[in-house]
Formats: C-alpha cells, sequence, structure tokens
C-alpha cells in the first residue's frame, strides 16, 4: 500500500503544496454553502485529503470537499436542523452521525469488493444530478451574491411570528403530554406556561422559521424579489469581481490558480480599503477539536432515520471518487484499486466527522493540478493536507476576513463549471428516452429531493433499458420451419437425408440473447407461432447465456404446453448457467431428458433423421 510512496519526492512537494493552495477558497466556500460554516469546509479538505490519499487506491488523488458532497449535506444539515425545531447545536450530534455512518458504509463497500460495480451508472442518470448540482449552487448562491439574508431581513422575519407562536405552543402541549398532564381537565397550566414565552423566545422562533422558509432552491426564489429590492451594492461589486478575475484570469495564465488569486486579491482590496463588507463566520484557530457528542446524545432508535441518508452519501462520494479516479487513470496511464479506494475515502470521511468536518470525495480539479504540478503518489495528497492545517493553525484568524460575497462568488463559478454541457449540448439527438431521464434526474433534484431524484433515474434508466432489450431480443427471436431454417443463418452438414414433410413437421426456435423477465411475454407467445401439425421443436440456446427466474418458469410452461400438445422439445447448445437453473426445478431431466440435449445442430439433426420415421 505505502510502496515508493517516497520516490518523485520533489514533485510530489510541489504538487501537494499547489493542490492544497487551490483547495483552500473551495475547501472555505463548501464549508459555507453547507451552513456548517468555513471552518467545516477546510476540517472536512484536512482530513479527508490526508487519510484518503494514505489508505486510498488512487495514488495522485486530491480529496475534500465537492460540489456534488456539499449539495447533498447541504440538504441533509437543513433537513436535521430543521427536525431539531431549528437549533444548530442540538442538530450538530445527529449531522455528524449521519456523516460517520456515510463514511463507515464506504468502508462497507470497499471491504465487500463493491467498488467494481459503482461505475455501472447510467450516463443521463448522471448528466442530469450533476447539471442539477450546478442549478442549485447557482440559485441558492444568488442571495449572498446579492447581499441578501434572510436573518437580516426584519420586515420577513416578522411575518413569521404568528407561526412561532404557534410553533412554541404546540412545544408546550408535547411537554404537558409528556408529563400526563391533560390540557382540558388543567387548561390554566396550559395558559401559565404560555404567558412565561418571552418576547425574545418569540423573535429567535420566528427568524428560525424566516431562515428555513429562505433556504433551497425555492427558498431562494421565492426570497428573490425581496432580494432585489434590498441589493447590498458592496456585497454585489465583491462577488462581481471575484467572478470576472476567476474567468479573466484564466485568459493570462492557468499556471496560478485563478480561484486563489480572486480570493486574494479581492479580500485585500477590501480588508485595506476598510469597507463594510459582511465578513465569513470566523474560524477558530488552533487544531480542530473532537466532536464526541454523537457518541452519546441518542438512542440506538434513533439511528434509523438516517440509515438511508447515510448510504446514499456513501454512494454518492463512492461514485465521485472513482469517476475522478478514472481521470487520474487516463492522466498517468495507471491504475487504481476501487475498492481501496472506498475504503480510504470512507476512513477519511469518517474521521472528518468526528473533527467535525463535512464529508467529501476524490476532486477531479485539484486531481488534475497535482499530476500536472508533478504529484505522482500519496505523499502529494497527504501534503495537500498539511498545507491546509498549515493554513489552519497559523491564518486562521485573518482568514476569517474574508467577505462573504468572495466566496459567493467563488461558488456561482463552481456552479457554472460543474454543469455537463455535453450532455445539455446533445439533447437534440439523444433518444427520447434517455432525454426524459435526464430531464427528469435534473428537475427531481432541484425542486425536490437530490437522493430520491437519483433512485428515480436509476429505475426508469434500468425499466427502459430491459425494455429495450427484451424487445431486441424477441425481435431477434424466431419460430421457422426446419425447411426455413435458412433465414436463422444456421449452417450445418447435411449427412442425413430429411424428407420434405420431416422439414414442415419439425420447427426450430432461437433465442437471441438472455431469458428474462423483460422478455418473457414474448417468450411465453412462442407456443402461439407453432402450428398444429408440428411434432417437435427445436430450441437453439448457444446465445442464451443467463436465463433469471421468470424466464425459468416461462421456459417451463412453455415446455408443459407443448408436452399437453404432443410437442416433443430438444436442446441445442444448451450453457451451463441456464442448465443449472433448469436443473434446479426438475425440467431436467423430469421433462427433458438427458438423450434430448445436444451439443451441435448436426447432433439433433442425426436424431431427428434416425428416430422420427413414422410422421403421418
Amino acid at each position: 500500500m505505502f510502496k515508493n510512496i517516497f520516490t518523485n519526492f520533489r514533485g510530489n512537494i510541489f504538487g501537494g503544496v499547489t493542490a492544497g493552495i487551490v483547495a483552500l477558497p473551495l475547501a472555505l466556500a463548501f464549508g459555507v454553502q453547507s451552513g456548517l460554516g468555513p471552518s467545516a469546509g477546510l476540517y472536512g479538505a484536512i482530513m479527508i485529503g490526508f487519510f484518503a490519499s494514505l489508505f486510498g487506491g488512487t495514488n495522485t488523488q486530491i480529496s475534500g470537499p465537492t460540489a456534488p458532497m456539499t449539495a447533498v449535506s447541504m440538504i441533509i444539515i437543513a433537513g436535521i436542523i430543521a427536525a431539531n425545531d431549528g437549533n444548530v447545536e442540538k442538530a450538530i450530534p445527529f449531522i455528524l452521525l449521519v456523516f460517520l455512518l456515510a463514511g463507515l458504509f464506504q468502508i462497507c463497500l470497499g471491504i465487500l469488493g463493491l467498488g467494481k460495480y459503482i461505475k455501472y451508472i447510467p450516463y443521463p442518470v448522471v448528466s442530469g444530478f450533476m447539471t442539477a448540482i450546478g442549478v442549485i449552487i447557482l440559485v441558492t448562491q444568488i442571495l449572498p451574491m446579492l447581499g441578501y439574508y434572510t436573518v437580516d431581513d426584519k420586515e420577513f422575519i416578522t411575518q413569521f411570528k404568528p407561526e412561532a407562536e404557534e410553533v412554541l405552543l404546540d412545544k408546550i402541549l408535547k411537554e404537558e403530554a409528556g408529563e400526563g398532564i391533560l390540557v382540558l381537565e388543567d387548561f390554566k397550566e396550559t395558559v401559565a406556561r404560555a404567558e412565561l414565552i418571552t418576547k425574545d423566545e418569540i423573535d429567535a422562533e420566528a427568524m428560525i422559521l424566516a431562515k428555513t422558509a429562505g433556504s433551497g432552491v425555492l427558498g431562494a426564489i421565492k426570497s428573490l424579489p425581496r432580494a432585489l429590492k434590498n441589493i447590498n451594492w458592496l456585497e454585489f461589486c465583491l462577488a462581481a469581481a471575484t467572478i470576472f478575475i476567476i474567468f479573466g484570469f484564466k485568459r493570462i495564465t492557468t499556471k496560478v490558480p485563478s480561484t486563489l488569486v480572486a480570493l486574494l486579491v479581492v479580500s485585500l482590496v477590501a480588508y485595506f480599503l476598510k469597507l463594510d463588507y459582511r465578513p465569513i463566520q470566523e474560524i477558530p484557530s488552533g487544531f480542530p477539536n473532537l466532536n464526541l457528542q454523537m457518541f452519546y446524545t441518542f438512542e440506538v432508535g434513533q439511528i434509523s432515520p438516517y440509515i438511508f441518508t447515510a448510504l446514499t452519501l456513501a454512494f454518492l462520494g463512492a461514485i465521485d471518487s472513482l469517476l475522478t479516479s478514472v481521470v487520474a487513470d487516463n492522466m498517468t496511464k495507471t491504475k487504481h484499486n476501487p475498492n481501496r479506494e472506498l475504503i480510504g475515502q470512507g476512513i477519511g470521511n469518517s474521521i472528518a466527522s468526528v473533527f467535525g468536518g463535512i464529508p467529501g470525495a476524490g476532486a477531479t480539479i485539484r486531481t488534475v493540478v497535482n499530476i500536472n504540478s508533478g504529484g505522482t503518489t500519496k505523499l502529494s495528497g497527504m501534503v495537500a493536507a498539511l498545507v491546509l492545517l498549515i493554513i489552519l493553525l497559523a491564518l486562521g484568524p485573518i482568514a476569517s476576513q474574508i467577505p462573504a460575497a468572495v466566496l459567493a462568488g467563488i461558488l456561482i463559478t463552481v456552479g457554472i463549471g460543474v454543469m455537463d454541457y455535453k450532455g445539455l449540448k446533445a439533447i437534440p439527438k439523444m433518444p427520447k428516452s434517455e432525454v426524459l431521464i435526464m430531464l427528469v434526474v435534473m428537475l427531481l433534484s432541484v425542486f425536490w429531493d437530490l437522493v430520491y431524484a437519483v433512485g428515480i433515474g436509476l429505475i426508469m434508466a434500468s425499466i427502459i433499458f430491459m425494455k429495450k432489450i427484451g424487445d431486441s431480443i424477441a425481435e431477434r427471436s424466431k419460430v421457422v420451419a426446419l425447411s426455413d431454417s435458412a433465414s436463422l443463418d444456421l449452417s450445418w452438414k447435411q449427412e442425413f437425408p430429411i424428407p420434405e414433410k420431416l422439414k414442415e413437421e419439425v420447427f426450430l426456435k432461437r433465442i437471441a440473447g438472455p431469458l428474462f423477465f423483460a422478455n418473457t411475454s414474448a417468450f411465453q407467445e412462442l407456443a402461439t407461432e407453432i402450428p398444429d401439425t408440428a411434432t417437435h421443436l427445436i430450441l437453439k440456446l448457444r446465445f442464451v447465456s443467463y436465463i433469471d427466474q421468470s424466464g425459468l418458469y416461462a421456459l417451463e410452461d412453455l415446455i408443459l404446453q407443448l408436452h399437453n400438445d404432443g410437442v416433443k422439445v430438444l436442446l441445442v447448445k444448451l450453457l451451463e448457467q441456464p442448465r443449472m437453473m433448469m436443473e434446479s426445478i426438475d425440467i431436467i431431466p423430469d421433462l427433458i431428458a438427458e438423450e434430448f440435449i445436444f451439443e451441435n445442430f448436426e447432433d439433433v439433426i442425426e436424431y431427428i433423421t434416425k428416430n422420427v420415421e413414422d410422421i403421418v
């Protein structure tokens, strides 16, 4: 695992330092986007970057928070906070627990050897998902770019005060129910408790409700009219300048990361001109603290609601990382170990959660920068993480002065860059079914739920694929009389004379692919294609490499029906898996004896010629 880790020492140091510098602004921006603050992004980048490199299966991979992982994490964080009455401190253990479980699930995926199966994700699903990620980032960052924050809009918050009072009263009723107090019998107790509610409590609850209402894509869209009426032009100019520098500096040179240049230039100008800007949340100085509340603030039964969410996050991280591993392989002409990579990513995400970091995955841009800067081994990824740790320890208070609008500008460029323009441009030329899958995944991801959108997309893609395969097999599978066998492109040495009448009474059926549930209906119609004059049916199974249970029972029903009609079934070129399935329910030998199973077509013709003589 650690063989040759220190070879090309100078190249790995330079590659790691460069990748670490590139990762800094993105780590801060993704932390802000997640809702846990810039420090969470930085902690995640440090822990995942170091341990995923150390234990992973891709030598040059740089790992850390990514756009897809952060977008999903943002939704998970917002949901858990809402489920805990908007109390962030109360929600933190459950949020970190989900991240920890996601990491542990990734380790399990790697140990079970499932890494090689992650690649079977249809392109329309990936394309729709990535475009949705870009749209989500763009829409949710419009408000910070305009300098609008719902928590600062007192008029907007005031609208939620009646609802806040309802929420607080509901909490009182739940408390009394837990204490066994019957409201109708002791209404005075309820009134007495309600009178203790202070104005500050109502204001705090109204702020939570307002913040929840303004979160996510729909919340941002609904809040946009208010934001446009209350634009903070300074914040807008800082964000616009950041975007301009990021895209403009790339035209000058790509050797220096334009994102870092924009972060430094705009932040320094804003700081030294003493502009009245909104800084990011404070980044604590010193080494990140352990967050162990998750291990003792919940009961076992409280974990179950988050199992599916964590599993989804684990799969997304696996896909994200392994796609980046393929990019690294193509650039370095090496081959990654997918299962080891999942174990490394899982270890990194698990440790990051314990330190309060957001989850991440293999990051394509940072990996490409590392390779182009000379990184060739795991050491480069570990150095990148150590660079971020040094920045945290030495420059944490200084980094806290970065304008929030700068990170909003960085995230907008990330959103623009992450969308799948190749897939969007190909829409006019793509099959309608694939366009439908891509659009469904994209729209459901943006306006409903990323997790369920991908699941629905996979189900749609699977159903459409199986339908097409089933139809294709059915179209190429024919029933013909023996006299017309040339139409099946069959060739054999006619060493035995075949009577013309025999040719008309013996029929051939070629099944041109696997027999599974998608094409069993067409297969069962086979009986209707065989005329009453038939006495024998030859099933040519050379291309039937696989039979599932649905196909097996369909085959059994067909053979039974043909037996009842006096038609004997002969099998040619029966492969191993179909034979095993047929033997498992005694089709062989109860319905088809071994002497009626032939290795090649010549043998079955010889059998027919010698044994089927008295056909009338």
